[in-house]
């Protein structure tokens, strides 16, 4: 997948937060913290990777799928069914 140097630049800003959600969460348990705290922040971890998840599903859709540039319907149809694939997984 071919990110512009922009969206690379976000994508992995967002990375870099959600690095430093798993690392409070780490230091919420070795800290003894309230469940109730912990599971917040395990809640917030997943609100974000899924935002990052849909963000990448999203520009792989454009570049892949719905692209005018795509030549051949069986491109088009590997770009359908790479995301079919990563969707059944993700979703388990």
């Amino acid at each position: 997948m071919g990110h512009t140097a922009k969206n690379k630049v976000k994508l992995l800003n967002r990375v870099k937060r959600i690095q430093g959600q798993v690392e409070g969460i780490a230091r919420g348990l070795d800290e003894g913290r309230e469940c109730g705290e912990v599971l917040q922040l395990i809640a917030a971890v997943r609100g974000a990777v899924n935002g990052l998840m849909a963000e990448v599903i999203e520009e792989h859709l454009r570049e892949h799928v719905a692209s005018p540039d795509i030549a051949s319907d069986a491109e088009r149809a590997r770009g359908a069914d790479e995301i079919v694939g990563i969707l059944r997984t993700y979703l388990k």
